[in-house]
């Protein structure tokens, strides 16, 4: 099986992005030979049956140019089926011409929002992957719900860090959509309590959302919180272990609709993870899950979690890493991916 792949960037030192090179370092255990191709190209390292082409972004190509090299690929490159990761736009530009080449297409699309067009592109879809029930695709009968894939052999427990001592991360893309702002609205109510607690803020923000990142730090600043709380640029995923390892308790908001690797990462690393996800009601305690874009409700369960001793801190980490390697692996994913799209 010669599988044709669509990415947004493939990047080790991306921020955001750079967690797919993991996961095509894994899928090339299970294909014969996998030709990736991303709007943008930087720094890699992969199997040697693995080849990256790019549309050309990293050297400021025009628009033009990224659609001249997408058909040049598509009908240039040997392969047997495309996987399309997140960006259905590839399918509306060449889905008729792969139906008409014989070739299956798979897209793996996991956020709550959708359209028409997200529509018409599963149209064209053999199968269709995402890992929440309420992602918009989950909606589709040929869609399949995918563990999320962590690569729990490299995020674990590394005993020479030691946690900070009440101590709360929040690592995201700074935007709107993942909630920062009520973050901070939880971490004032935790203050005006009097409860002690030290928060670290990474990430970095798209050029639309500039204004809000220093929004945000503005209202640390107005609130008093200076002191407890402070951000930091966004680092690549390959140092985010390092963050979830120094931190007792990982704070996630993102809608029901997107299920953030970012929060079984955490609980592989034997972090304490507060999420407002719902699709966590059939994984852990309700210690461990907020009520979505309820400010007072997070305070609260941050609250109970900074009171556990550290035993019970202890403890709960290591189931919580329990239920990531068991459900949600980098390896349960590549073996369920490969046996459905082969």
């Amino acid at each position: 099986m010669r599988l044709l792949l669509f990415t947004q960037a493939l990047d080790t030192n991306d921020p955001i992005l750079s967690v797919y090179h993991q996961w095509i370092a894994e899928f090339a255990k299970h294909f014969e030979f996998i030709t990736v191709i991303c709007l943008k190209k930087g720094a890699y390292n992969l199997p040697g049956n693995v080849r990256v082409l790019s549309l050309g972004k990293e050297e400021d190509k025009n628009r033009l140019g990224y659609m001249v090299r997408f058909y040049k690929y598509i009908f240039i490159e040997k392969y047997d089926s495309v996987f399309i990761h997140m960006n259905q736009e590839y399918i509306l530009l060449g889905g008729i011409f792969w139906k008409i080449l014989g070739k299956k297409i798979y897209m793996w699309r996991n956020h709550h929002a959708g359209s028409v067009l997200t529509d018409i592109a599963v149209a064209f879809c053999t199968r269709v992957f995402c890992t929440s029930k309420f992602s918009y695709t989950a909606k589709y009968r040929k869609t399949i719900i995918m563990p999320v894939g962590v690569d729990t052999d490299f995020f674990v427990r590394k005993q020479e860090i030691i946690k900070i001592p009440h101590s709360i991360l929040f690592l995201s893309r700074i935007a709107p959509v993942k909630k920062p702002h009520i973050f901070i609205e939880a971490l004032k109510l935790l203050r005006a309590r009097g409860i002690n607690f030290k928060a670290n803020i990474y990430g970095d923000s798209l050029d639309r959302d500039r204004e809000y990142h220093g929004d945000l730090k503005k209202k640390v600043k107005e609130a008093g919180l200076s002191d407890s709380v402070v951000f930091y640029d966004g680092i690549p995923n390959s140092e985010t272990v390092r963050a979830y390892n120094s931190h007792e308790i990982f704070v996630n908001l993102s809608s029901s609709g997107m299920y953030d690797k970012t929060i079984f990462e955490a609980m592989a690393c034997e972090t304490l993870t507060l999420a407002t996800n719902k699709n966590l009601e059939e994984l852990v305690p309700q210690s461990f899950i907020a009520q979505e874009d309820d400010a007072e409700n997070i305070a609260l369960q941050l609250e109970k979690l900074l009171a556990f001793p550290l035993i019970e801190k202890m403890t709960w980490g290591t189931e919580l890493r329990r239920i990531a390697v068991g459900r949600h692996s980098l390896r349960e994913l590549g073996n369920k991916l490969a046996t459905l799209v082969s």
